[in-house]
């Protein structure tokens, strides 16, 4: 045992001197520990490869820039000049050139979107209102005179008509199947330095009560939004037209990630209208309305906090003749419910002139039904 154990201990010492030794001498003869690698692909050198790039939107961008153009109006406006150059005493040290009224010319931009071959082109109101001018250019290089065709105050939306032929079109897209997150590009003439064409998703469907246009039913979007693109087309990335750019929430005059559309079936049921009958036509109830919170709830027993509170009624309007009075809540109009003033106000407009509704109030705590005469929605100033 004891030989065996002097062996052992011979062959080890001997075994850790030629270690030691070749660690000095010769290190690169001793084994080396494998280290984790990690492999990976590299591009291909040659420039005749294949590359591969990111989704891109230009097919949907070919599609709806063609039928997208620029609108340059002008106006004439009357300046007054200063009141002392209007009194007797100080007009005598001036020449008369220098007094009374003076005629001004002012322009602005916008964009339009062409939605049929026969000329006719949806941009908003306010950029065509009052123009004595309206001048629109394509972007294959054309220019024509344009003549409004008609506007609705009320959503902000106008049709104006061009003579020309071989018009590129817009198609209208579903919106009912949009959703929250689906990609839209903004294309109009942003501050005027030419067309162009931002990216972005809905951020949001539905969009009321903001106090922008009398009916509100919004897209909004983070797609950059600025001056020169209002009446431009929002489309989706197949290029069919989603909705018309009409506004943006800043406070610099800039785009800040907040802009706002009226959706394409907002648009082509106004324009239609505009087309066949020359206005839009909806159903009026006369009265000045809130919504009802849960504090209004409280106070007149509703058990819920839904509704619109009756808050003023015109005088012989169809609401006064109907026996409608100040304090009563609007629950529902021809057995819909109504869940706000913003949603009574829809709910009303699309109703027919002189057609008889039932409608349920609330007052003095219980429900009741009135049948109502629905008159004509006064028109705001417009063409």
């Amino acid at each position: 045992m004891k030989k065996l154990w002097l062996i052992f201990a011979q062959t080890a010492t001997i075994g850790l001197a030629v270690w030691f030794v070749l660690t000095l001498v010769a290190p690169q003869w001793l084994p080396r520990p494998v280290a984790n690698v990690v492999t990976v692909r590299q591009a291909p050198a040659d420039a005749s490869a294949p590359v591969v790039t990111p989704d891109s939107y230009h097919d949907a961008a070919h599609r709806a820039m063609p039928a997208v153009v620029n609108i340059y109006t002008a106006k004439d406006v009357k300046a007054r000049s200063h009141p002392l150059l209007n009194d007797p005493f100080f007009k005598r040290f001036f020449d008369d050139r220098f007094g009374g009224d003076e005629t001004q010319r002012t322009s602005s931009l916008g964009s339009g979107v062409i939605v049929s071959d026969r000329g006719y082109i949806v941009t908003n109101n306010h950029v065509v209102e009052s123009a004595d001018e309206i001048e629109v250019a394509l972007a294959d290089g054309r220019t024509a005179e344009a003549k409004i065709i008609g506007s609705d105050p009320d959503t902000d939306i106008a049709v104006i008509k061009v003579d020309l032929d071989k018009l590129p079109t817009l198609a209208f897209a579903d919106v009912n199947r949009m959703q929250v997150g689906d990609v839209v590009l903004a294309i109009g003439n942003p501050f005027g330095v030419g067309q162009t064409v931002t990216m972005g998703i809905v951020s949001a469907l539905g969009r009321s009560q903001l106090g922008i246009n009398t009916f509100e039913n919004f897209i909004q979007t983070d797609a950059a939004i600025n001056p020169g693109n209002s009446g431009g087309a929002l489309v989706d990335t197949r290029g069919s037209l989603v909705g018309i750019n009409t506004a943006i929430y800043s406070r610099s005059g800039g785009s800040l990630g907040i802009g706002f559309a009226i959706p394409a079936t907002t648009v082509r049921q106004v324009m239609d209208a505009i087309i066949k009958e020359g206005g839009v036509t909806r159903g009026w109830l006369g009265i000045e309305a809130q919504d009802v919170t849960p504090e209004l709830a409280a106070s007149f027993k509703l058990p819920e906090a839904h509704g619109a509170l009756i808050a003023g009624i015109v005088r012989a309007g169809p609401a006064d003749a109907a026996g409608m009075r100040p304090g009563d809540i609007l629950l529902a109009i021809n057995g819909q419910p109504v869940k706000d003033s913003s949603d009574m106000l829809n709910q009303i407009a699309g109703l027919k002139p002189d057609s008889n509704v039932p409608m349920e109030v609330f007052r003095a705590g219980k429900g009741q039904t009135v049948q109502v005469k629905i008159g004509k929605r006064p028109r705001l100033s417009g063409r």
